[in-house]
């Protein structure tokens, strides 16, 4: 004990929870996560990772033994001189969790152990104007396709996290609006999922898992000050403040493609999108202005492909062209590579000034500009901004949002752990 009363080594609960009970779910996570990063691990690196005594970490060890999470490794296998240690390992394959990115025009599945190691993928397109319910149907194979390449059924799932557009109820788990996506609002997503595996199935917007993603294993590592734009056809953006993510009341935050920043001032007010069917298939404003369909549009008129291929160009190849064209120095697609930054500015702007974050990753389609977009929103980005946030581009790429759900189904996986460490 030290001079306190306290045990030596033991992480201290909040004056509001104490008892033994407490302090042994706090030991039990604190080298829950300590053998999960440094596995394999003897009890004096969890010791010194942890700061807890060697009682206090020998028994949540026995605790980790006994829910089937950790596992001594073959001492035969050490070599030392004199009596070998003891070594424990993380066992990453007791259990899994499966992320999901659902979007209009395809659906992944990614597989993971409880280290995050994604062991199975599966992506399929889906087909312009799919429905919701058919949408829902290619979910489900989607996860069963990607579990069975794992070799795994869902038995050996702890948590399914599916990612979506628009407005997600979070206590219900309801989608309440789904742009991009008809019919896909008010579905039993959850109810449907659930018929998959036992273990628990959440929902969430895709954007919220992106940011998620991106402060895992991407651009913004550990940064707890972060937005994050989705940028292609919608606009999103996914925020975090003080290393949790801002939903909003109604979980409606981040819906930047729904910004007006260009209608003049006396221009009338446009019809109500509160409850508006034709929300859930319609562009905003903002959309309308900067997503890949106007950058296409401006392409077009300023006839900044007819040079390099005489070829009608689909929407995304028009899109990859100009800024391939702007990239090698062609200055028709630098002026339209600059007005749709100078576009982009305007709204990306507004939202900085109100939450002045630390760090803004641009995400999406867009993404795989480059450096010649990210140098024109910086140019007219800085001249509209009080601070100035780092500003990067995706390291995820398509993989943000299905990396990001995998990122909170182990978050789910280990609060639950947590809360019962017995189980």
């Amino acid at each position: 004990m030290s001079a306190h009363g306290r045990e030596e080594g033991t992480v201290q609960p909040h004056e509001s929870a104490r008892g033994p009970h407490v302090l042994r779910q706090i030991n039990f996570g604190a080298v829950l996560r300590a053998v999960r990063e440094h596995s394999p691990a003897r009890v004096a690196d969890l010791m010194q990772a942890t700061g807890l005594s060697r009682p206090a970490v020998t028994r949540a060890v026995a605790e980790l033994r006994d829910a089937g999470l950790v596992a001594d490794v073959d001492e035969t296998a050490q070599v030392s001189m004199g009596r070998p240690a003891q070594w424990i390992r993380f066992r990453a394959e007791a259990g899994h969790v499966v992320g999901v990115d659902v979007g209009s025009h395809k659906v992944i599945a990614m597989v993971a152990d409880l280290a995050g190691k994604v062991v199975a993928a599966r992506q399929v397109t889906v087909g312009e104007g799919t429905d919701g319910a058919r949408l829902l149907q290619s979910v489900r194979d989607v996860i069963a396709e990607a579990l069975a390449k794992a070799d795994l059924t869902g038995a050996d799932v702890w948590a399914i996290v599916v990612g979506t557009p628009g407005i997600v109820e979070e206590s219900s788990g309801e989608v309440l609006l789904a742009p991009g996506i008809p019919g896909l609002a008010h579905l039993p997503v959850l109810a449907e999922l659930r018929t998959i595996t036992p273990s628990p199935v959440l929902i969430e917007n895709d954007i919220n898992l992106a940011v998620a993603a991106e402060r895992w294993c991407g651009a913004a590592v550990g940064s707890d000050s972060l937005v994050f734009v989705h940028w292609g056809v919608r606009i999103g953006a996914g925020i975090i403040i003080d290393g949790k993510p801002y939903r909003g009341a109604h979980g409606a935050a981040g819906e930047l493609g729904f910004t007006d920043v260009f209608s003049p001032p006396e221009a009338p007010d446009p019809s109500p999108m509160l409850g508006a069917v034709s929300a859930a298939s319609e562009q905003g404003p903002f959309e309308r202005m900067v997503g890949t369909q106007a950058i296409a549009e401006l392409a077009d008129a300023a006839d900044a492909l007819a040079a390099r291929n005489g070829d009608v160009l689909v929407q995304p190849d028009a899109v990859a062209a100009v800024f391939a064209a702007a990239t090698e120095g062609d200055a028709t697609a630098l002026a339209v590579v600059d007005r749709i930054a100078a576009r982009f500015a305007r709204g990306l702007a507004a939202l900085l000034l109100v939450l002045d974050p630390e760090e803004v990753i641009i995400g999406g389609g867009l993404s795989r500009a480059g450096e010649t977009l990210l140098d024109a929103i910086e140019r007219h980005l800085r001249p509209r901004i009080l601070t100035s946030p780092r500003l990067k581009l995706s390291d995820l790429g398509g993989d943000a949002v299905a990396l990001g759900a995998v990122r909170r189904g182990l978050d789910h996986v280990e609060a639950r752990l947590l809360a019962h460490p017995e189980a």
